[in-house]
């Protein structure tokens, strides 16, 4: 049945398909004109309410010179200027706490959840009941894509609390009927082991860093990966499931299928996943559209070129963003995936933010592509920081060092070969400096991987 929320039509799963087919809704592989209509119709009443409700998008209109009834599809979403996570903080600031982009009315609120403040102050995010149940649901077909079926053991290790995928992760493998063991990223990975054995884990969310880590504890404690139950991981919150090199490192120390995982606190926060082809990012474009944008024009970019990520929320009804500027670069295709999906996807995964691009003696690179070369060399180990210095205004570095650790003994030949193959990835020559195995910090949670020398 239909539910109707405030004049608009959110058409809810009724006979899902048989999750043997790997697909949680039917919704996944409607035509591409099928899904411009379902997008239209919600961003029609998604553009209403914020120009009625949210002082901060009815100024972004009115600057625009649009009304609310001159967005009436996606295409005509280039008439409306992008928000940034700034923008957002200061809305904040000036109405706080949750500011004037809070369109829902408060007795329909039901949980706050701040950005992680990583970068800066925190962006508070609202949820209402309808939210909770949308974001839940989605967030189950992100898993369903991944490969978890009802039954499976699903240990999440993603962080509970201000960093909110744990909790949506948590509703939605509850909704899916899997077994949850909620030990988060604050438990020891010691611990987090005792739990993968003892309950015998068969899917496993955590950071790519963190699932490194356990793998580098399973093996100093002698624990084959053999002996756990591991079948599925997803593995988000920065890069590095999408890199072939990470990607094959999380599978040979943990024994399972890795795939990609993708969510914005202020957006998601879960709301994209690899599906079992792995041949992109899918995105539940029913819920967020997605759009992917010069970084200097702002002008839509053709499917294949990089671009910077931009989202809009078609259902959210608590604090919806209108063009959220990401600040992540991907590459977007709109061709059916073979596994039968529709929807956009990311393919090659994330390929970087834009605050973390390095500009070095002319060059431009990531430290994705950093991470390329140091997972993909035996000699040392998953962690890697790069140290900058003297950077200008522009970005610009002056000098630029990677660290890594010897994975055994030190040798005085591994620095010059990453040097060699550094140059190769990177077009330019970085210092590199090896530490002993253990210097550098493990994370459970995002991993800083730009530090200032």
């Amino acid at each position: 049945m239909a539910a109707t929320r405030k004049g608009i039509q959110l058409e809810s799963k009724t006979t899902p398909p048989p999750l043997e087919s790997g697909r949680w809704d039917t919704v996944e592989t409607i035509s591409r004109d099928e899904l411009f209509e379902l997008q239209a119709r919600r961003l029609r009443w998604q553009v209403e309410r914020c120009s009625a409700s949210a002082t901060l998008y009815r100024r972004k209109l009115t600057e625009a010179g649009a009304e609310p009834g001159d967005i009436r599809s996606p295409d005509d979403l280039v008439r409306l200027p992008v928000v940034t996570k700034e923008e957002l903080r200061e809305d904040q600031a000036v109405s706080p706490p949750f500011g004037s982009f809070a369109v829902a009315p408060e007795a329909d609120w039901r949980e706050v959840h701040p950005s992680t403040g990583t970068t800066g102050r925190p962006v508070n995010t609202i949820w209402t009941a309808a939210d909770v149940l949308t974001i839940t649901d989605f967030t189950a077909r992100t898993l369903v894509q991944a490969g978890v079926r009802p039954g499976d053991v699903l240990q999440n290790a993603f962080a509970y609390g201000l960093w909110v995928a744990g909790m949506s992760c948590h509703y939605a493998a509850s909704k899916l009927g899997c077994l949850v063991v909620p030990t988060g990223a604050a438990v020891s990975s010691d611990k987090q082991i005792e739990f993968l054995l003892a309950a015998g884990s068969s899917a496993l969310c955590a950071t790519p860093s963190y699932a490194l880590h356990i793998g580098e504890v399973l093996t100093a404690r002698g624990i084959s990966p053999d002996e756990l139950s591991l079948r599925i991981g997803l593995f988000g919150g920065e890069p590095g499931a999408e890199n072939p090199a990470t990607r094959t490192a999380i599978e040979s120390a943990l024994g399972l299928s890795a795939h990609d995982y993708y969510g914005l606190a202020e957006v998601g926060p879960t709301f994209a996943s690899e599906c079992e082809a792995k041949e992109g990012l899918h995105f539940a474009e029913d819920h967020v559209l997605v759009e992917a944008l010069d970084p200097i024009s702002r002008a839509p970019v053709a499917d294949g070129e990089l671009g910077v990520l931009v989202f809009t929320h078609l259902t959210r009804e608590g604090t919806p963003v209108l063009r959220y500027w990401s600040n992540d670069y991907a590459r977007l295709s709109r061709k059916p995936c073979s596994c039968g999906r529709t929807h956009a996807r990311a393919v090659g995964g994330i390929v970087g933010r834009h605050d973390d691009l390095i500009i070095f003696k002319g060059a431009k690179f990531y430290p994705s592509q950093v991470e390329k070369v140091i997972r993909s060399h035996a000699d040392v180990s998953s962690e890697f920081v790069i140290e900058v210095a003297r950077r200008n205004e522009e970005g610009v570095v002056g000098k630029c060092t990677v660290v890594a650790e010897h994975a055994g003994p030190a040798d005085a030949t591994i620095g010059e070969e990453l040097r060699r193959a550094l140059r190769a990835e990177l077009g330019v020559g970085v210092d590199v400096r090896l530490e002993a195995l253990g210097t550098l910090e493990r994370t459970t949670f995002k991993a800083k991987r730009i530090v200032s020398s």
